[in-house]
């Protein structure tokens, strides 16, 4: 009788929307982030969509074991945006490689916009990926 030993080869894989939700969520949790805000494309399909797109205002370039990011957003007026940056970056680092194991090597923060929550409240009624139309959304 001869027995095969056979070597279970296994490879897990994430797609780049995957890693782009992980960090879009994450960063809805930090104080002074109105919105992730996506291209002129984004902004066009955003007119037509009623749910929130977590992914919008994040692009993500996945390897086998490193992750890079890039983000847009809109922050509130009057808040420290070195704090937000900060807060964010360690945020989005925390989560995606506590639930991927994969190594975040480099964040890129676009501000795109500056403004008070009023203005952003104003401006935001029907946008999904506002985080005010999100609080309004939880009750």
């Amino acid at each position: 009788m001869t027995t095969e030993n056979t070597k279970l080869t296994t490879k897990l894989i994430f797609e780049d929307d995957v890693i782009k939700k992980i960090a879009g969520l994450a960063s809805r949790n930090v104080d002074g982030v109105l919105a992730l805000e996506g291209g002129m494309i984004s902004n066009l399909t955003n007119r037509f969509r009623s749910d929130s797109d977590p992914t919008q205002g994040v692009e993500a370039q996945v390897g086998e074991k490193q992750v890079a990011l890039d983000m847009t957003i809109t922050v509130e007026y009057g808040k420290d945006m070195r704090q937000i940056f900060n807060q964010l970056c360690q945020r989005v680092q925390q989560d995606v490689e506590r639930f991927t194991g994969l190594e975040v090597v480099d964040i890129k923060v676009h501000i795109n916009d500056v403004m008070s929550k009023q203005e952003w409240q104003e401006q935001a009624s029907g946008k999904p990926n506002s985080t005010v139309d999100t609080d309004t959304k939880i009750k």
